[in-house]
C-alpha cells in the first residue's frame, strides 16, 4: 500500500494521475436520498478535463432503473459516460435459472431484475435455489431469516446475492443489505454465489464500458477506484489490480472518526485487510 501522512484534499490532487474512474454510487455519489453534491461536482470536473467515469455499483436491479433515480435525484449526465450494476452481473447467473421456481428475499421495487429471465416464485419448499436482492425491509436484520434460512441449507439450496453489500447508508442511518443475509447463511454452512462487488464479473464489465467511453483500451494503472467499503470497493480494487481512493465518510465513518480529521496511519491501517493500493482517503469526495 502506498504511503500516505494525511486526508487528499481533493480528487484533482489524484486526476492527472488517471485517465480513467470506477465510481462506487450509493456512499460516494448519494446517500440514498439525497445527492452528495461535492462528489457530482467532482466527476463532472473530471470528465470535462477529458477522464472517463462508469459507476460500478452493488445495487441489485440492472443499470437503466437506477440511472432513472439518479435522474431523479437530479445528478447530471455529464458526472459518468456509463453505468454498471450488481444487477446486470447477477442476470448472468440468474440465467441458469430460466424457467425454474426460486424463492425470493427483497422488495419488490428490485422486480427488474427478473424481468424477461421466465423465472417462477415459490415457497421455500419447493424452490430451487433462493435469490436475495435486500431484505424485505430496511429493518429487517438477518436473524429475522432464520427460520427460513434453516430450510433453505435443509433442502442445500444455493443462495444468489444480487446485492454483496452488508450494510450501506440510508441518509443518517446504516440499514442492512442482501450480503449480510448472504453471510449469515454462509457462516452456518450454505453456499453462496455473488456477482457484484468485489468479484470479477461486475469490474470486466465496468472496464469493457470505460474502455468504450474512452474509445480505446486502459492499462490497470491508469484507473482509479473510487469507494466507502473496505468488503466490496477496497477488495474489488484488490483483486482487479486497480488503485483506490477510499470515501471514509460513509458506512464507516463511526469507526474511522471520518469528520474529524483522522490518523492517516489508521486509515491505513483499517483498509489494509483488503490489501487494495490506497492511494488516497477523504471524508467526502470532492474536486
Amino acid at each position: 500500500m502506498t504511503t500516505i501522512t494525511a486526508a487528499t484534499p481533493g480528487l484533482s490532487a489524484l486526476a492527472p494521475r488517471y485517465k480513467g474512474i470506477l465510481s462506487d454510487v450509493w456512499g460516494v455519489v448519494h446517500n440514498g436520498i439525497e445527492p452528495h453534491w461535492s462528489a457530482v461536482e467532482a466527476l463532472v470536473e473530471y470528465r470535462a478535463r477529458g477522464g472517463s467515469v462508469v459507476l460500478i455499483t452493488n445495487a441489485p436491479r440492472p443499470g437503466g432503473p437506477i440511472i432513472d433515480q439518479l435522474d431523479a435525484m437530479g445528478v447530471p449526465r455529464e458526472a459518468y459516460d456509463a453505468l454498471v450494476s450488481s444487477g446486470d452481473a447477477t442476470r448472468s447467473l440468474l440465467e441458469n435459472w430460466r424457467g425454474r421456481t426460486v424463492a425470493r428475499v427483497g422488495p419488490a421495487s428490485d422486480d427488474p431484475l427478473f424481468e424477461g429471465l421466465e423465472i417462477a416464485f415459490g415457497p421455500d419448499d419447493v424452490a430451487t435455489a433462493v435469490v436475495v436482492t435486500d431484505l424485505d425491509t430496511d429493518d429487517d436484520t438477518p436473524a429475522d431469516y432464520r427460520d427460513r434460512m434453516a430450510i433453505w441449507l435443509e433442502r442445500r439450496l444455493p443462495l444468489i446475492c444480487a446485492n454483496p453489500d452488508k450494510v450501506v447508508e440510508e441518509g443518517d442511518r446504516i440499514v442492512y443489505c442482501g450480503g449480510a443475509l448472504a453471510d449469515a447463511y454462509e457462516d452456518i454452512g450454505g453456499r453462496v454465489m455473488m456477482a457484484g462487488k468485489p468479484y470479477g464479473p461486475i469490474y470486466e464489465q465496468a472496464k469493457a464500458l470505460l474502455d468504450s467511453a474512452a474509445g480505446h483500451r486502459f492499462a490497470p494503472d491508469e484507473i482509479l477506484a473510487i469507494g466507502d467499503s473496505v468488503r466490496t470497493d477496497a477488495m474489488g480494487a484488490a483483486q482487479f489490480g486497480i488503485d483506490l481512493l477510499f470515501i471514509t465518510g460513509s458506512i464507516h465513518a463511526a469507526e474511522l472518526d471520518a469528520f474529524n480529521d483522522p490518523p492517516a496511519k489508521r486509515v491505513s491501517d483499517f483498509v489494509s485487510v483488503s490489501r487494495a493500493n490506497m492511494v488516497g482517503f477523504m471524508p467526502r469526495l470532492a474536486w
